[in-house]
C-alpha cells in the first residue's frame, strides 16, 4: 500500500501573502520547496503527498496546482477560495474543474468571528463542494469543535478531515472538553481525523508520552479506518522536525496491525482524497 504525507506545505516568501508567516517564526520563514521535503519523503518511504494551502488568497492556490503539476509526489492539492464572496458557490465551481484539486480550506482558527462556520452563506459553496465531491479540510481550534458539529450535521454529503487532531492544547494539558468533542464529532461518519499538528500543539522538547493521551483518545473514537497521517512540513520544524515526527507516529500506532497501520499511512489518504473522488492515486 503506497504511503502518502496527507499534509505538507510548501511556500515561497515573495508571493507575500502569508499574513502569519513573520520573522518571529524562525526556522521557517524562508522558501520550502518540494526539493526540500524530497529526502524526508526518501528516508520515510513516501510514495506520495497531499499539498495544503497555507495562505488565505484564491492565487495561492493557483501557485500551488502549478507547483503540483509538474511534480510526481503531489497526488493532489487542497486548496482555498473567498468562501464569504457572494459568488462563493460559482467560484468553488470553477475551481473544481482544475487537475489534482482534491478540497478545499478556509483558515478558520484565523476568522474573528468564532461563529463563521455558521453563517447560513457557507451552505451554498459547501453544497457546491460536494457536488464536485471535494474534501473540507477543518482548520480549526478547540473551540469550534461544537459549531463544526452543527456544519457536519447540515452537510451530510459532505466529506470533512479535522486537521491537526483539531488543535488539543497538549501545552497545558487541559484538553477534556476537546475530548468530549471530539468524540461527538466521531460519531458523524462522513468526518476523518488527520493525526498530524501534535508536536506543535505540545511543550517544547516535547516526547511521545506526551502526546499519547490525545492520540489515544482520536484513535479510539475514529478507529484506524479513519485516520491518516501527515507530516505539516515544514511547520513541523518548529517542533522537533520531520523525522522526530515521523517516529514519534510510528511510535504512537506500534500497538497496531501492520494494515491498520499501512491505512493510517497511506490507504486511507488515498480513500479519502484520490480514489473515491474519481482520482488516479498514480500520476505515471
Amino acid at each position: 500500500m503506497m504511503r502518502i504525507d496527507a499534509h505538507h506545505h510548501v511556500w515561497t516568501l515573495a508571493r507575500a501573502d502569508y499574513g502569519w508567516l513573520t520573522p518571529e517564526r524562525g526556522p521557517i520563514y524562508r522558501d520550502f520547496g518540494l526539493s526540500d521535503l524530497a529526502p524526508h519523503l526518501e528516508a520515510a518511504g513516501i510514495e506520495g503527498t497531499i499539498l495544503v494551502q497555507a495562505a488565505p488568497t484564491e492565487a495561492e492556490t493557483a501557485f500551488l496546482l502549478d507547483v503540483a503539476k509538474g511534480a510526481e509526489q503531489v497526488r493532489g492539492v487542497v486548496g482555498w477560495i473567498d468562501f464569504d464572496a457572494g459568488d462563493a458557490a460559482a467560484r468553488v465551481d470553477a475551481i473544481a474543474e482544475r487537475d489534482l484539486l482534491v478540497g478545499l480550506r478556509p483558515m478558520v482558527q484565523d476568522i474573528a468571528d468564532d461563529d463563521w462556520l455558521l453563517r447560513p452563506e457557507l451552505a451554498a459553496p459547501l453544497e457546491a463542494m460536494a457536488r464536485h465531491d471535494l474534501v473540507f479540510d477543518a482548520l480549526v481550534l478547540p473551540r469550534h469543535l461544537p459549531r463544526l458539529i452543527q456544519v457536519v450535521d447540515r452537510h451530510p454529503d459532505l466529506q470533512f478531515v479535522l486537521d491537526h487532531f483539531g488543535k488539543p492544547n497538549l501545552a497545558t494539558g487541559d484538553i477534556g472538553a476537546w475530548k468530549d468533542d471530539v468524540a461527538g464529532l466521531a460519531t458523524r461518519s462522513n468526518v476523518v481525523c488527520k493525526l498530524s499538528g501534535l508536536a506543535t500543539e505540545a511543550a517544547p522538547n516535547w516526547q511521545v508520552a506526551d502526546l499519547r493521551e490525545a492520540a489515544d483518545h482520536a484513535l479510539a473514537c475514529f478507529g484506524p479506518e479513519r485516520m491518516l497521517w501527515g507530516s505539516d512540513w515544514p511547520v513541523v520544524n518548529l517542533a522537533g522536525g520531520y523525522a522526530h515526527w515521523f517516529a514519534a507516529a510510528e511510535s504512537l500506532l506500534a500497538d497496531l496491525s501492520s494494515e491498520a497501520r499501512a491505512a493510517i499511512f497511506g490507504g486511507n489518504a488515498a480513500r479519502i482524497y484520490l480514489s473515491s473522488r474519481g482520482r488516479p492515486t498514480s500520476r505515471k
